[in-house]
């Protein structure tokens, strides 16, 4: 028998908050968690701006040691996840089978920083100084290996890297998982730590990224005419999920039901979106969650305000959803959290799981003046009350590899 998902924790780590219950009002207020970047001198870079978590503390989650020891896009997956199982009441040693807990937290890029600091070492004081622990600090699955670590999950532990499609690649194969019975619970997610010299530098020659340098906060509009690029943002996004029997065991608070999961590949161009294939990952996580269409209340879109990537994903929902597509809730809440990455399916399933609770939908921002030729429901600039039985959260990265995943309202 294959066995039904569910939502019982979520976890942040944002530029607009880092407990569920900032994230969520910053949602609300419409908050862009935008500024000039402040780690590093960016007086020569085309984009000047990020999403960047400030004052973030990570030994606050582990000792000094361990946190040395990590990259900043691990300490973030950590941290989250602590959060996430906080927010679950579930501690893997004392209230389940450790066995039946695994790891599924992916980053698109990895320990960026850290290849950046040692690199320089090696340069400045030759081969000897570098760190022994520059590799195991560096590599993209040290996020799972990790929280693993910390948490005692000795269950499925991998990795995704599949560019900013990474985040819901994780969250939907751990779906799959639990499903077939490979695991009872899974935390599972991204993280994403890219705010620096190399990462920006690289971003900015790629003409990827907005040059909205004096308004910080009106840089990231997806769907808006005058939008020129996406802001980069950093973070984790981070899901338990349970098997329903394991959750209902344990008395656990639901937020959604996990349906649906689907992936494809552009087979088109390394940067270049092609409609077609995000296109058939929606209809595939459509078929997959056995419903119709015009059953998806709401879509929290890509959307990462990128003139070619907004268009192309709104020829890809009218492809997929038909006429629907023109009743549907669509927002992007990258206007808000910036881009994160690998990190951006993890936290946009957390927004999808809040907005299944909470009822209300999430604005896009900035939304002052809309593209013609992106033409669907936007929810332009203020949160709506909607009454939400299914939504859904889509994902595409570099390489044309794409993501989607369909929460639905939890039924007993």
């Amino acid at each position: 028998m294959k066995q039904r998902v569910v939502i019982t924790g979520l976890g942040v780590m944002t530029s607009i908050g880092r407990d569920l219950e900032t994230f969520w009002g910053s949602l609300m207020a419409g908050k862009s968690g935008v500024s000039e970047i402040e780690a590093f001198d960016v007086s020569e870079y085309p984009t000047r701006i990020a999403a960047s978590i400030k004052d973030f503390n990570p030994e606050e989650y582990v000792d000094k040691k361990e946190a040395r020891r990590m990259d900043r896009f691990v300490q973030f997956a950590v941290a989250a996840s602590l959060n996430a199982l906080k927010d679950a009441n579930l501690n893997v040693k004392e209230d389940t089978d450790p066995e039946r807990v695994g790891v599924y937290v992916g980053s698109g890029i990895g320990g960026l920083s850290t290849w950046e600091e040692q690199h320089k070492i090696l340069l400045e004081k030759g081969p000897k100084r570098v760190s022994p622990f520059f590799i195991p600090m560096m590599i993209a699955n040290m996020g799972s290996g990790q929280i693993s670590m910390i948490t005692g999950a000795k269950g499925p532990n991998s990795t995704a890297v599949t560019a900013c499609a990474t985040g819901t690649h994780s969250i939907g194969d751990s779906f799959k998982m639990i499903m077939r019975g490979d695991a009872d619970v899974m935390i599972c997610g991204g993280a994403e730590a890219t705010i620096s010299p190399t990462g920006v530098a690289g971003f900015c020659a790629l003409r990827a990224m907005s040059t909205r340098n004096e308004e910080p906060s009106k840089a990231s509009r997806p769907f808006d005419v005058d939008r020129d690029g996406f802001i980069m943002g950093e973070g984790a996004g981070i899901l338990i999920l349970e098997s329903l029997e394991h959750a209902k065991k344990r008395g656990a608070h639901i937020y959604g039901e996990v349906i649906g999961y689907g992936m494809s590949g552009d087979a088109h161009h390394m940067t270049d979106p092609d409609p077609d294939g995000a296109a058939r990952c929606m209809s595939k996580a459509i078929r997959d969650a056995g419903i119709e269409p015009s059953q998806i209340d709401y879509i929290n879109a890509h959307g990462t305000s990128t003139p070619v990537g907004d268009k192309s994903e709104t020829t890809a929902i009218k492809a997929a959803l038909g006429e629907h597509a023109y009743k549907v809730a669509v927002s992007s809440t990258k206007s808000m959290t910036g881009h994160l990455l690998g990190a951006a399916g993890g936290v946009e399933a957390v927004i999808c799981s809040l907005a299944l609770q909470n009822g209300i939908i999430p604005p896009t921002i900035n939304l002052d003046n809309q593209d013609p030729e992106c033409d669907l429901d936007y929810v332009p600039n203020v949160p709506r009350e909607a009454d939400l039985h299914i939504v859904m959260s889509n994902s595409f990265g570099f390489g044309g590899h794409n993501a989607t995943i369909i929460l639905k309202k939890y039924e007993a």
